[in-house]
């Protein structure tokens, strides 16, 4: 960083030279010089104020780190601020890299608004990514706790119309449409596959809503809380594990019914050939046909325990595994004749195989175990006398029953006609043939069977989307009532998530450490008789890193500068 003039000559024929604060920065491979700040005209400025104001910033960044006012002349400077920029600078360039901010503004419009709702919508998405809160807080963060360039105060009130903006009318699906297309054409995303799965979150202190609209409601939840009301989320994320789209619906919609707007949804974006990947909760024949519309195909995972006739004939058909990775066999398998043929790929993983034969093993030495000593007892009651054979007897049937309904080991268990409890050998048996397999279907006769195999186990992509949504960004609890702000705070959600995933994807890096490592550089305010000056403090070899791997600009040592 560095003092430079340039000249400028008048109609007059005389040359007027201007004082400039700037630095060097390299663009393809060539140099060039970035203005900071125009200092003015040389012949009106005050150049034993810049000399002051120099020898201030020297003295305080090689001086007292305490920031106390440093004694001596009296252009010195104090500490009046120090906040965190780091984080937030870098999520500020990616939402500028991929236009969200862009598309937020084309969607809204010329509307006039008196506060900047693309700054107060990037603050709340930047403080669900570094400190989750509910908006209250994250107004408060916002104003007091981080450096946000552009942003200095925002209240609740503000934060609230401007999530009522982003979920107005048709404004959620365009913004989540332009953000999509912006990122295909930055990241250039591979759409040829796209994997979609659904999970639940819960409201903890609100009371479900009645009437047929309802949005919370009691549902299947896949939280284990099925004693609270909650909603169903539903998230579309490529191979990549880019999230591509968010749904909301309410909390008592089956897996069943979603796919059909899910694929309507998608179809106006004209992503062109797309291979939807679904988990076994979406592979009905009803679900499955509808995605083959348009030319699109499926993948989709198979339940294999529930006696199908054609997930049966494909797990009896013989043939040779082929191995594709060191953990992965797979095999091509298919059932029927002519156009209403199926195609399945039965996986095997070897590892998994031997693990689930473990827990088998152990499962029946218990079982083997506590049916003996329920024998035991029953043959102490015969012994002894009446009244005691009843009290036994009794207890007997309850150690049965618990034993039968048990969720683990009931499962190997058959009752006899003297309604005795035995182990069955035969279902022990068909459990053994499926260990280490998983059974998919697939509709596309070009997909061979290892990128299908390869494909379905990228669709952890998506469950790995929820376990961030969850625990990284905080999805829950839910500060809100309404569905418009529930689904407005579901979006912002995945804005974070978005520009995480991005963050990670480029720098090999977990946001985590992302975060942590970037959250060490702050922004200084110091302020004196001379004026006043924001700075950085100094970049590491591992932030700068971070920059370089996002092709984000790191922030500048200086700021602000407003000489007195």
């Amino acid at each position: 960083m560095y003092l430079r003039t340039t000249q400028r000559k008048r109609t007059d024929g005389s040359a007027v030279r201007y004082v400039q604060l700037a630095h060097n920065r390299r663009v393809n491979g060539t140099t060039q010089a970035e203005v900071l700040l125009n200092l003015g005209r040389e012949d009106q400025l005050d150049i034993d104020g810049l000399r002051r104001l120099a020898a201030s910033i020297t003295r305080f960044t090689d001086g007292d780190a305490g920031g106390q006012p440093l004694p001596g002349a009296p252009g010195e400077f104090e500490v009046l601020d120090s906040r965190p920029v780091g984080g937030a600078w870098l999520l500020d360039g990616l939402w500028k890299q991929l236009g969200v901010g862009k598309a937020i503004g084309k969607v809204l419009g010329a509307r006039r608004f008196t506060t900047d709702v693309e700054r107060v919508l990037f603050a709340l998405v930047a403080n669900r990514a570094l400190k989750p809160s509910s908006k209250l807080a994250a107004a408060e963060w916002a104003s007091q706790d981080v450096a946000i360039a552009g942003l200095d105060v925002i209240d609740e009130d503000q934060c609230y119309r401007a999530m009522d903006l982003l979920v107005d009318a048709d404004t959620e699906a365009k913004v989540q449409e332009a953000v999509f297309f912006a990122c295909a054409d930055l990241l250039n995303l591979e759409v040829d596959l796209l994997f979609f799965d659904t999970t639940s979150t819960y409201f903890e202190r609100d009371e479900p809503e009645d009437g047929e609209d309802a949005f919370r409601v009691y549902g299947h939840s896949k939280d284990h809380r099925p004693d609270l009301p909650q909603i169903v989320i539903g998230l579309a994320v490529t191979r990549e594990g880019i999230p591509v789209r968010v749904w909301c619906w309410p909390g008592n919609t089956s897996d069943m019914s979603l796919l059909k707007q899910v694929k309507d949804d998608l179809r106006g974006w004209r992503l062109g050939r797309v291979v939807t990947v679904v988990d076994r909760g979406f592979s009905s024949d009803e679900n499955l046909t509808y995605l083959t519309r348009a030319g699109g195909h499926w993948i989709a995972g198979e339940r294999m325990r529930d006696g199908a006739p054609d997930v049966a004939e494909a797990l009896s058909r013989q043939g040779r595994y082929q191995t594709v990775r060191d953990n992965l066999r797979v095999k091509e398998v298919r059932v029927g004749d002519g156009d209403g043929s199926k195609r399945f790929i039965i996986c095997h993983n070897p590892g998994e195989a031997e693990r689930q034969k473990q827990i088998r093993d152990h499962t029946i030495e218990r079982l083997e175990a506590e049916l003996a000593r329920i024998e035991a007892q029953r043959e102490k009651a015969r012994t002894a006398k009446k009244a005691a054979n009843a009290k036994h007897a009794a207890a007997h049937t309850k150690a049965e029953c618990a034993l039968r309904d048990h969720p683990s080991l009931g499962r190997y268990l058959r009752q006899t006609p003297s309604g005795r409890l035995k182990i069955d050998r035969s279902k022990i048996a068909a459990e053994a043939r499926l260990d280490g397999k998983y059974l998919l279907s697939t509709s596309d006769p070009d997909l061979s069977a290892e990128d299908v195999a390869l494909g379905y186990k990228n669709l952890l992509e998506a469950e790995r989307g929820f376990r961030d949504l969850k625990g990284t960004l905080e999805l829950r609890p839910v500060f809100h009532r309404l569905e418009h702000r529930i689904r407005a705070h579901v979006l912002i959600c995945w804005l974070a998530l978005l520009l995480i995933r991005v963050a990670e994807r480029q720098t090999d890096q977990t946001w985590r450490r992302i975060a942590l490592e970037l959250g060490r550089l702050h922004q200084v305010t110091l302020t004196g008789t001379a004026g006043t000056v924001q700075h950085t403090t100094t970049i590491s070899d591992q932030q700068a890193a971070i920059y370089n791997a996002t092709s984000v600009t790191a922030p500048p040592r200086i700021t602000a500068l407003t000489p007195a």
